[in-house]
């Protein structure tokens, strides 16, 4: 891609309804809470989204502004439930950075 696709990319807007169709919800666990003090938030996001639309639906929803966006992809374990073979499913994470005195709180709802 050449620098002038990626500011059409950059400008694209992202309706209110495509934004909580990629943030699915946050993830609070021990680690999360860990990565919340250096200003990274963890989200589950749809598989099929981007890096892009995550950040466009973060900086939408909350009203922030974001530094970075890192994703990844766990597949599903092989589980045996009552005696017969089954699979969880795949799911995707991004770990959004903000700036410096910017926070989200996840405590209040949406």
């Amino acid at each position: 891609m050449n620098s002038s696709q990626l500011t059409k990319m950059h400008k694209l807007k992202i309706s209110k309804e495509k934004a909580f169709n990629v943030i699915k919800k946050p993830i609070v666990t021990e680690k999360s809470t860990l990565l919340s003090e250096t200003n990274k938030i963890v989200f589950l996001v749809d598989v099929n989204s981007n890096k892009i639309d995550i950040k466009k639906s973060i900086e939408l929803i909350f009203g922030v502004n974001v530094t970075s966006v890192n994703t990844i992809k766990v597949k599903g374990k092989s589980k045996v439930f009552k005696g017969k073979i089954g699979k969880r499913s795949d799911y995707k994470k991004a770990i959004v950075c903000l700036p410096e005195g910017q926070s989200i709180d996840l405590s209040m709802g949406v």
